[in-house]
């Protein structure tokens, strides 16, 4: 059995993660055509395809879902017995990020991040996912790099750095029938509410300060995502509870009025997480770096 190259591994790593051997090319800097050549490779030395094409992509065979937590396992211990890693250069870097984040954060913090890599690393891409009960695993198997936003499920066995902290108002149509500032505990009780529905963020604490409060909520629309809620609210009467920071830009987009809750709702912090077996890679400091200079100034 000839031995394996640490190259080949690699190949092997972000086939998996990107179901396309195109894909992990360009993730590590190099030819298709080297790539597909490593892959031939490593089904030789395995004895198997290793990687099936469907239309989904290049799907891995249980052979391939059998090894790869070890493979992963084994490069992060050479990476970190190397130390950092190969210096990462910025200006110079070929290299994909995945990051799963809110769908608040894709409105705040992307466009800010893209023009900031477009003028410092336009060789970098992103890929963004939204954050779900299973971003846990993929940022332990290193399909993420990062994941960015009030995600307390990740506190524990994660890195993680506070950027910066947030709290809450609530947006109303300006053409409003009923509501001005400032905004009443009966006011806000009296009317619908629409209610963004979250799976792996902490919003739900919005919910427990209104009930210990005893500050009911008619809930009249649940909506899965933040990127509609301003068209809507300015269209109805209906009243929503959205972080701050999201609220500002949503105020510039719709004819919304921006009120302080009844009651003073808690703060809490974005953060950016990450697993430790990446915590040494260059590529991955370096990004972490640049989320901490461009939001730690960002204050609810």
């Amino acid at each position: 059995m000839a031995k394996l190259d640490l190259d080949w591994l690699g190949v092997f790593v972000e086939v998996y993660k990107t179901q396309s051997v195109s894909r992990a090319a360009q993730r590590l800097g190099m030819e298709q055509a080297s790539a597909s050549i490593a892959l031939a490779k490593l089904r030789r030395h395995f004895d198997d395809r290793l990687f099936t094409r469907t239309s989904q992509g290049m799907e891995p065979t249980p052979r391939a879902q059998s090894i790869y937590p070890d493979l992963v396992e084994a490069l992060a211990r050479i990476a970190k017995a190397r130390g950092a890693g190969d210096a990462f250069v910025p200006g110079d870097a070929q290299r994909e990020f995945r990051i799963c984040m809110t769908d608040i954060s894709e409105i705040i913090l992307l466009p800010r991040l893209i023009n900031h890599l477009q003028q410092t690393a336009p060789g970098v891409m992103l890929q963004t996912e939204k954050i779900s009960p299973d971003s846990r695993r993929r940022l332990e198997s290193g399909d993420m790099d990062l994941a960015i936003g009030f995600t307390p499920d990740l506190e524990a066995g994660f890195y993680q750095q506070a950027l910066f902290e947030q709290d809450f108002v609530c947006l109303a149509s300006s053409r409003h029938p009923r509501i001005r500032a400032p905004l009443t505990p009966q006011a806000f009780s009296r009317e619908g509410h629409m209610v963004v529905s979250t799976s792996g963020t902490g919003h739900s604490i919005v919910d427990k300060v209104l009930a210990k409060n005893k500050i009911g909520r008619r809930i009249v629309l649940r909506v899965p995502s933040f990127l509609g809620v301003a068209r809507i609210v300015a269209q109805t009467e209906l009243l929503v509870i959205v972080p701050r920071q999201l609220g500002r830009a949503l105020a510039t987009q719709e004819q919304v009025q921006f009120l302080e809750p009844p009651i003073p709702l808690p703060k809490y912090k974005v953060k950016q997480h990450w697993h430790e077996r990446f915590n040494a890679d260059a590529g991955n400091m370096w990004l972490r770096k640049v989320m901490a200079q461009l939001f730690s100034e960002l204050a609810a």
